[in-house]
């Protein structure tokens, strides 16, 4: 340790202090003492250090299916960030049931965790009092429910909305958006369908609900589903919005089969940049939502909450959102 404190220019107590995730460091140390533990290639013996402390030295993972690509990506993003960090993590998938996600906020793995970082999908307004846990806990997505927990979450009407002033600007007027969840009064898809809504109006077009397709859940077979539904309703379309890349591919994939020519007659993208989409035939359009910055902010958040229940001073909830970006792909621009 003293050797990484004398490269980074720091003092040992420092050096201790960002190993262990404590708050109120400069961003500048903090990255200054991570570089000089990666070229001495400097190993915490996380065991000892887990015995001083108390801590297990694991985290875990709550989200709701790793079958969808976004989810198995955030994953491995996180499990990286943590390995960083000298933690493990432990995976948990709820399958979007209720009881699971509240199985969770009740602690039911407490005693093999330091804290949790958590992607609830089913829980509803009625689930508010759940959100009382005594453990260090980041958020991830829209149903917090102003519960006072740190929450890092992708920019949703923003990203929809720069897609669809996108497609406008390629000329196409007759939009369709794949994924909608009708009567959703909180969630991701009443998020990017508000985004779209948004750049249809402000650029003098209206909403036309027949170019709304719901799915209830995002997967390819559901996004072919509703794809091949657009079609046979005899809707005008020349461009589809994907609320994910499942639903995207699911798109690409009924279309292929009606001998539709990907972009000439219909443009696509989806949303959430996952790897199959630069892999896909043609390969898709997305935005990219920060999932890196996604995951790699929850850690250092959560690993900021576990260090402050050992100090007693816990930081005002942070609330983060991740920037995006369009990726461009051959599924709108050819």
């Amino acid at each position: 340790m003293y050797d990484v404190a004398k490269l980074a220019g720091v003092s040992i107590k420092t050096v201790s202090n960002v190993i262990n995730g404590y708050p109120y460091i400069r961003e500048s140390t903090r990255e200054r003492v991570l570089a000089a533990i990666k070229e001495l290639d400097y190993r915490v013996n996380v065991s000892a250090r887990n015995l001083r402390s108390g801590r297990t030295g694991m985290i875990a993972l709550a989200v709701p299916e790793l079958r969808l690509p976004y989810f198995a990506e955030l994953a491995d993003s996180v499990i990286r960030a943590a390995e960083d960090a000298g933690l493990t993590v432990l995976i948990q998938q709820t399958n979007g049931d209720r009881a699971r996600e509240l199985s969770v906020l009740s602690g039911l793995h407490r005693h093999r965790t330091d804290g949790v970082i958590f992607s609830p999908l089913a829980l509803g307004e009625e689930d508010r009092a759940a959100f009382d846990a005594d453990f260090p806990l980041v958020l991830l997505g829209e149903r917090i429910f102003n519960s006072g927990f740190d929450h890092v979450t992708m920019r949703n009407v923003e990203g929809a909305r720069a897609a669809t002033e996108y497609l406008m600007g390629l000329g196409r007027k007759r939009i369709a958006v794949i994924g909608a969840h009708p009567g959703e009064l909180v969630g991701t898809a009443r998020l990017r369908v508000e985004g779209y809504t948004q750049a249809l109006v402000e650029a003098g077009h209206r909403a036309d609900p027949a170019l709304v397709a719901e799915a209830g859940l995002w997967h390819r077979s559901t996004g072919a589903q509703a794809m091949h539904q657009l079609l046979d309703s005899g809707a005008e379309i020349d461009a589809v919005f994907a609320l994910n890349d499942a639903l995207a591919l699911g798109a690409l994939h009924a279309l292929h089969e009606r001998r539709i020519a990907v972009p000439d007659q219909i443009a696509v993208i989806g949303f959430d940049d996952i790897e199959e989409a630069r892999y896909s035939v043609p390969t898709l359009s997305s935005v990219s939502p920060g999932r890196e910055q996604i995951a790699r902010t929850a850690v250092q958040l959560l690993r900021a909450r576990i260090a402050a229940t050992a100090d007693g001073e816990p930081a005002p909830p942070a609330e983060v959102f991740a920037d995006f970006e369009l990726r461009l792909r051959e599924s709108t621009e050819g």
